[in-house]
């Protein structure tokens, strides 16, 4: 009980302090808040539990405080497994279920009836919980959000960092400053535009002197409370974005950490505040007390801020710069002083002053960080986009990571990563273990198989080899996932799959051109298990293609560019701005050395404000500024782009062929999807930016889905003459028992015509 006392001891003296705690992945809440304070007077909560009774521990309510002592009164039984209670005359109140000695995460709950199941909050009974089911994500376009740049739904939790001065960012635009609440309110945008998929930045809570972007973990295992407001939580967005038919892909570290530890990992700070101003400063990192950090810091405020920094990696790391005893004992990080980036090395060194590389081969820490992460899966959150894949061996994502996300989510819950190649070749200079296509594979060599134990060390020592013998492109596997057998589908093999897939790196940093991109991805995709699942795109938060700023060639090629990622296999993904070329050419990331309104990370709200109410993916109305946004001529693009792509399912799960035995031309193929217990069979002929032939094809009826022409093909061949750059012909096969289309899908505009 002595680690329990020590949580509830902090989390009363942070939320009598302020009403605020730092809320746990579990505590979601408030589907309607407004609407549940008419019905009740006073908070009613029901809580479903499977092992009996829950107590219930609570404390500082308002109007005036009520509190119990730890674990709390029982609840009262309501038969099938529901317990409830009831505050009379209390409109707000801070509170934890206790069941069996297991605590539930703290929450606050407002004026109003609440149900909470399997650690989700609802303003509704379970029995009338939405049952969102996750579908395949190649059904779905991405749309990539800094949630603290997109949209400001909340000005109370606006926060600057402990580095925004020395960024020159001014109060009107803290780095903290889009949140949940702005996303919720703008999700109509994203799906007015056609997406149906967010890619969120981490949501973790942070520390760090510009931990705006969220990969500064301090805390794996919760929310950080500069994303939230009193009425909206996580949840809320999950629930929100499934409401509207869209899925929520969560940013997720595993390789670090930031310097000032982590809660489980390296316990020495935490975070004093009576307001989120107090998180404006450095000071309101405080030690623990009788902490290892704090007996052997005394002196710690007195320190400079390099001798702090240096205490702080020699606890984590023990790394004996400033004292020479034992500290990282449990070898929760790796301990190695050494970098390289094309040598083992990347995977157990530490890429960044800020990013403390986390010891991701001890069993401890694979079952806390499962643990953690499955607890996000279980609140729905759809896939995970996982950062700095490559400086992770493959070897232990395969035994320690994938297998247990892959099990919580179950049926199509997906993981993508982030293998950056900053090279044009898609074999990074010839080292295979550190090359995007090399992480979709499953380990086949049985020296490696499940080779993973208990001992850390040895387990380092592994990866090494690992690496070692993955050294030469030779040995590496191929497959013919992606590719139409002739023209007909055929039925993936996944067996030496690992059933992840990658950000398709090579064919974004070749995007100068669409052309220069379709060629490197033909050329790559042989050694993907299946480049159908590739997460594609221009530009991201980090790079552009082979630069370090947002891309800048100008509207036309950027509207070839997404010709090419809507039709082409992969999963499409647009950062947000690039609708409307927003800050094209200007460096992404300068850290806190320029203001952020001057980035590739500025903040997007401007360009957002007015109404905008989505019936459907690309359908919607809209008035003010958002209207003229959507209005622009990549942002009509990209909404015809979406909906062809959503009406047709070979763009997004089939095979293709740019075998000249069936198509001639330049950025031309076909891509075919067949399932019959779905009862689909999609067969799409798409070029780009210029006429082609499709030869061999099946006769029957063809109907273009971005003009409606119609062409009858009877002697095998479809032929499409000249179109501009940008342009595109998709004819969708029609005839009998072909999945078709009934005419022209979306509205034509500056460059699809």
């Amino acid at each position: 009980m002595t680690k329990v006392k020590k949580l509830i001891a902090l989390m009363l003296v942070v939320c009598i302090a302020a009403t605020v705690g730092i809320v746990s992945v579990s505590a979601a809440t408030v589907d309607d808040a407004e609407s549940v304070q008419a019905k009740f007077d006073g908070i009613k909560v029901h809580v479903y539990s499977e092992d009996g009774a829950p107590n219930i521990y609570y404390w500082n309510s308002l109007p005036q405080n009520i509190a119990t002592d730890y674990p709390g009164p029982k609840m009262t039984a309501e038969g099938d497994n529901s317990y409830c209670y009831t505050f009379d005359n209390v409109t707000k109140i801070n509170m934890m279920f206790v069941t069996n000695g297991t605590q539930s995460a703290e929450t606050t709950r407002n004026s109003g009836e609440w149900w909470y199941k399997n650690g989700r909050w609802s303003s509704k009974s379970w029995n009338d919980f939405d049952d969102w089911q996750r579908t395949d994500l190649r059904e779905d376009s991405i749309y990539f959000v800094i949630t603290t740049r997109f949209y400001d739904g909340d000005t109370g939790n606006n926060v600057h960092c402990w580095d925004d001065q020395q960024a020159n960012n001014p109060d009107s635009d803290p780095a903290w400053r889009g949140d949940f609440k702005g996303l919720i309110e703008k999700l109509d945008y994203i799906k007015a535009l056609g997406f149906s998929a967010i890619w969120i930045t981490p949501v973790v809570t942070n520390a760090s002197g510009y931990d705006y972007h969220g990969y500064h973990a301090f805390d794996f295992s919760t929310v950080d409370v500069r994303y939230e407001s009193d009425d909206v939580k996580y949840q809320d967005l999950i629930d929100a974005a499934h409401e509207k038919g869209m899925k929520i892909i969560q940013d997720i570290v595993i390789n670090h950490t930031g310097n000032f530890g982590e809660a489980t990992l390296a316990p020495m700070f935490t975070k004093e505040y009576n307001t989120l101003k107090d998180l404006e400063s450095v000071n309101c990192m405080v030690p623990i007390p009788d902490s290892d950090f704090a007996k052997t810091f005394p002196d710690y405020d007195s320190l400079a801020p390099g001798y702090q920094y240096q205490a702080r990696l020699n606890i984590m790391k023990d790394t004996k710069a400033l004292d020479s005893g034992d500290h990282d004992t449990e070898n929760n990080y790796h301990h190695y002083k050494d970098l390289s980036w094309e040598s083992p090395t990347v995977q157990t060194g530490q890429i960044a002053g800020d990013c403390v590389d986390v010891n991701t081969e001890n069993p401890k820490v694979a079952e806390y960080l499962n643990n953690v992460y499955g607890d996000y899966i279980n609140m729905g959150v759809d896939a995970f986009r996982m950062d700095t894949e490559k400086h992770v061996s493959r070897l232990t994502l395969n035994q320690f990571y994938f297998p247990s996300w892959l099990k919580t989510g179950g049926k199509n819950f997906y993981v993508f990563g982030e293998v950056c190649t900053r090279v044009s070749e898609f074999w990074n200079h010839n080292i295979p273990a550190i090359s995007a296509p090399f992480y979709t594979w499953a380990e086949t060599d049985s020296n490696y198989i499940n080779a993973l134990g208990d001992d850390q060390l040895e387990n380092v020592n592994l990866t090494n080899a690992h690496y070692a013998s993955n050294s030469s492109t030779s040995n590496q596997p191929t497959s013919d996932n992606v590719y139409l057998n002739g023209i007909t589908y055929h039925t993936p093999d996944y067996s030496k799959g690992n059933g992840t897939g990658v950000i398709d790196f090579p064919m974004h940093w070749n995007f100068s051109t669409a052309s220069n991109a379709f060629t490197r991805a033909l050329e790559e995709d042989p050694y993907y298990n299946d480049s159908t699942w590739n997460v594609t795109y221009v530009d991201s938060h980090d790079y552009g293609p082979d630069m370090d700023t947002r891309y800048n060639g100008g509207t036309q090629a950027w509207a070839e560019n997404l010709s090419l990622l809507f039709t082409f296999r992969g999963i499409p993904c647009l950062y947000y701005g690039s609708e409307v070329e927003f800050q094209k050419g200007v460096s992404i990331d300068l850290g806190p050395n320029a203001p952020l309104s001057t980035l590739g990370r500025a903040y997007f709200g401007d360009y957002l404000e007015g109404d905008v109410s989505a019936t459907d993916f690309g359908e919607y109305s809209a008035s003010g500024t958002v209207a003229e946004t959507l209005n622009s001529p990549l942002a009509v693009h990209l909404k015809q782009l979406n909906m062809i792509r959503r009406a047709v399912p070979a763009l997004q799960k089939g095979q293709y062929t740019k075998d000249s035995e069936y198509v001639t031309g330049n950025m031309a193929f076909i891509r075919r999807y067949t399932n019959s217990s779905e009862g689909v069979d999609s067969l799409a002929l798409v070029t780009i930016s210029g006429g082609a032939t499709f030869k061999n094809i099946p006769n029957g009826k063809y109907i273009d889905a971005v003009t409606g022409d119609v062409k009858t093909v009877t002697n095998g061949t479809l032929t499409v003459g000249s179109i501009g750059k940008a342009n595109m012909r998709c004819y969708v096969a029609c005839g009998s028992g072909f999945t078709g289309i009934d005419g022209k899908i979306g509205t034509n505009g500056t460059y699809l015509k």
